[in-house]
């Protein structure tokens, strides 16, 4: 438990994840979570699958929370920011998981003060599988931080770092999942060109994906280790690995967390 008061300023896929993250983890009971949304339809939809109270009014919104989770678009942070900041003060934690909006400019839409922790989560997040990166903001304390744990963990994986390091994590966990979809895809096309159908293939690669990580995630081995106990020698999977590796495929994907951490990088900044 933490023994405040959540409060989701926009009940989107992301704020409705952690808004069912806290709930279901027992980390606030449902009498101690609310959500706040322009949308008629999605308060609508969040107060009936978590039956909690819900909002059109942001103010309101902060007046009952203590943790303030910004879930809104990075188009009208700024907007939001300023209408709630009167409402936060220093008494209040704001946590935003606005991509690409960092916390210097959340900040100075705020009071002086005022304590933001700035989020990067991924999309598992909505089936309890995310994998996030957190920052400190300037006056944000050590208590925050775990509160903000304690939180992205009810719904996956929380990690620690500094901002500076939150493009990376974009590029890495925010666009990971579309990788890996682009790869599960590959394999049952892989299957399919071999004659499997195409349920019988896709069946096959999504449930090897989640086995593999599984076993990654539960193992103490190294990744490589984990890898040549699947590589007999003159067998199958190495002629496969050697295919892969003739197209590049580390390399390849190498390039794309590369490239879409310096797309972060200039979203940031306004590019």
């Amino acid at each position: 438990m933490i023994n405040e008061k959540v409060g989701v300023i926009g009940a989107g896929k992301i704020g409705s994840a952690i808004a069912r993250g806290v709930i279901r983890a027992g980390l606030a009971p449902k009498g101690h979570v609310m959500a706040s949304d322009v949308s008629d339809a999605l308060r609508e939809a969040v107060a009936r699958e978590l039956d909690i109270d819900v909002t059109p009014d942001n103010g309101a919104l902060c007046d009952y929370a203590d943790i303030i989770v910004l879930a809104v678009k990075p188009q009208i942070v700024d907007t939001v920011a300023k209408e709630i900041a009167g409402k936060l003060g220093k008494i209040k934690l704001l946590v935003s998981v606005a991509a690409g909006v960092p916390l210097a400019r959340i900040e100075a839409n705020l009071k002086p003060g005022a304590r933001v922790v700035r989020v990067m989560p991924n999309i598992p997040c909505v089936v309890g599988a995310g994998a996030a990166g957190f920052a400190a903001g300037a006056n944000a304390t050590p208590a925050d931080l775990e509160k903000v744990s304690a939180i992205l963990n009810s719904f996956g994986v929380g990690m620690a770092v500094e901002e500076k390091y939150l493009d990376a994590v974009t590029g890495l966990s925010g666009s990971g999942p579309a990788y890996v979809f682009m790869f599960m895809e590959a394999l049952a096309d892989g299957g399919v060109q071999v004659g499997l159908s195409r349920d019988v293939a896709l069946k096959l690669a999504m449930q090897t994906v989640y086995g593999a990580a599984r076993m990654a995630l539960e193992s103490n081995k190294h990744l490589g280790e984990l890898k040549d106990e699947v590589t007999s020698p003159g067998g199958t999977t190495i002629a496969g690995i050697y295919a892969m590796e003739q197209k590049g495929f580390r390399g390849t994907v190498i390039d794309a967390v590369v490239s879409a951490t310096r797309r972060s990088q200039e979203l940031g900044k306004g590019s």
